[in-house]
């Protein structure tokens, strides 16, 4: 990616007992059982509005919400999160078995946008008596007590077990908060014993995996246990009931062992075929968990770049457009299952459409766009034809049988009449460097390099000093912008000389020499042609 990695948005908690159990005093039971309520309410709206199907409906939702309940809601759930300071950080890590921490800073805009949520899940783990103490602290105020306690940015998630920190590594929602909060402080799989309890699941959750067995005992249960902790993303259910089993996974006859995953997408219901082992389990949810076309936000974008699934597939298009395309787009995701992701991506949001837009040059692009990235060998692909079911199907299979060709990226091919120093672009590269009967001294450059300027100078009087010379040209390229496959360059500035005689193996001249070194050594080179040479400096 053209470095802009996209900042690990990393949580911590740490937690002080005496402020929760002042906390928990201002709560009533019953207090507690309408938060929870209402939290629901948020998280669903929540988790409609990352899956992007129905933004306006959400919106309406939210909108028809009567804003003093909400924020009544958001308050009472912000209370939960204790808030540390220089004195009570490390004594809360250290007195407390699990700590969630959030590192955070005021003027940091993804920490307000990410606290709420992190409100939101304190109330409902508290409701669900869980052990663990979730807390923050203003990294911007007490920067020595978040230093200590591993928080380099913001915002920052960590969870300390035992006063050991370990990364978060879940979703950004307030439900995948509680989600990978649970599963990694002991309770990886939720039991299901009653349909009353599974139509009571229901009304909060849309996705989520499900096991059927006889008993909970076996080695096909343990390596559905073992892979319900190893995944950090769906909510794994068990049962021993088919009657309940049923409810949960009203497609078919389970039988058991049986194990199936859910979720609120076209392809509602999937069952597991493979043999029940802990790496095909999480196999199969890698390439199933997500819907046939993820539509990409600032919530799901962390696991969209860390999918399992090496081939994927953008479209680039206004929201408008996506729309249009978004069935269609299904039913191609369709035919290629388990194969490649497919990836939906409004080319007006920058922060997301830009980082890959640029791999192609295409960064200021206002029109619909379909690429390709094969991470297995660090190829990308653009549909150079127009956007049609037919024409993305052909790609797509093109793709997947490997005779579709690797896009590289070009600047438009400049007029060099008359030019001392040629400019290559990644169209004449083959023209001008490979496939020229000269020799070549190539500068490669890029316009943000600070020392490129000078090796620049130095090019251009080697350039006049050995004006004359038919056998020898001087070129340069901005690699920034220019891309081609025998040109592989991972320092700038890069001098390289091409001999006539052997393009293929460039010979690389220090750019730190001075021009009388630089020119001796050219002619040395020359000297190995054919002879014409110039002299010394």
């Amino acid at each position: 990616m053209n470095n802009p990695k996209f900042s690990s948005r990393t949580l911590l908690l740490p937690a002080i007992l005496l402020l929760l159990l002042a906390a928990a005093a201002v709560f009533s039971e019953n207090e507690d059982a309408d938060d929870l309520g209402d939290i629901a309410e948020l998280i669903a709206i929540d988790d409609e509005q990352e899956n992007g199907e129905n933004s306006q409906s959400a919106a309406a939702h939210f909108e028809s919400k009567e804003s003093g309940k909400k924020s009544e809601v958001l308050s009472r759930a912000q209370r939960v999160v204790l808030e540390l300071s220089t004195d009570s950080a490390k004594r809360a890590i250290e007195e407390n078995e699990y700590v969630l921490v959030l590192g955070y800073a005021p003027w940091c805009g993804r920490s307000a946008e990410l606290m709420p949520r992190f409100a939101e899940a304190a109330n409902v783990l508290k409701g669900l008596g869980s052990r663990v103490l979730l807390a923050k602290i203003d990294g911007d105020r007490y920067s020595k007590a978040a230093s200590s306690i591993e928080i380099k940015g913001f915002p920052t998630l960590l969870l300390f077990v035992n006063g050991t920190s370990r990364p978060y590594t879940g979703g950004f929602s307030s439900e995948e908060i509680v989600l990978w909060t649970r599963k990694k402080t002991g309770a990886p799989v939720i039991g299901i014993s009653s349909v009353a309890d599974a139509n009571e699941f229901l009304k909060q959750h849309s996705t989520y995996a499900v096991g059927l067995f006889d008993r909970f005992e076996g080695p096909d249960y343990g390596e559905f246990v073992k892979a319900a902790a190893a995944d950090n993303e769906v909510q794994f259910l068990e049962t021993s009931s088919a009657e309940v089993a049923k409810v949960l996974y009203p497609v078919g006859t389970p039988t058991k062992p049986f194990f199936g995953l859910v979720k609120s997408e076209p392809e509602h219901y999937t069952s597991f075929d493979g043999h029940f082992s802990a790496d095909e389990i999480l196999h199969f949810l890698e390439n199933n968990k997500f819907p046939l076309v993820t539509i990409m936000t600032e919530l799901n974008s962390a696991k969209v770049y860390s999918s399992m699934n090496k081939l994927q597939v953008y479209v680039f298009a206004e929201d408008d457009d996506l729309q249009k395309f978004l069935k269609p787009l299904q039913e191609i995701a369709k035919k290629f299952k388990s194969q490649m992701m497919f990836v939906a991506v409004d080319i007006r949001e920058e922060n997301l459409a830009k980082p890959f837009l640029s791999l192609f040059g295409l960064e200021d692009s206002e029109d619909s766009l379909v690429v390709s990235f094969d991470y297995n060998s660090n190829s990308k692909y653009l549909l150079e034809s127009d956007i049609t079911s037919r024409n993305i199907e052909e790609f797509c299979t093109s793709l997947v049988q490997g005779t579709l060709k690797p896009y590289y990226k070009s600047q438009t091919i400049p007029d060099n009449k008359n030019a001392s120093i040629l400019t290559v672009v990644g169209k004449t590269f083959d023209e001008l460097v490979l496939n020229n009967p000269a020799n070549i001294v190539l500068e490669v450059h890029t316009p943000w390099c600070i020392t490129c300027e000078t090796t620049s100078k130095h090019v251009e009087k080697l350039a006049k000093h050995f004006k004359g010379l038919d056998n020898l040209v001087f070129a340069r390229i901005d690699a920034s912008a220019n891309e081609h496959p025998k040109l592989q360059v991972e320092d700038y500035p890069t001098l390289l000389l091409y001999p006539a005689n052997d393009k293929s193996n460039p010979i690389k001249l220090s750019t730190k020499s001075n021009l009388k070194d630089l020119a001796a050594l050219i002619n040395k080179i020359l000297k190995t042609q054919d002879g014409a040479t110039k002299d010394e400096l």
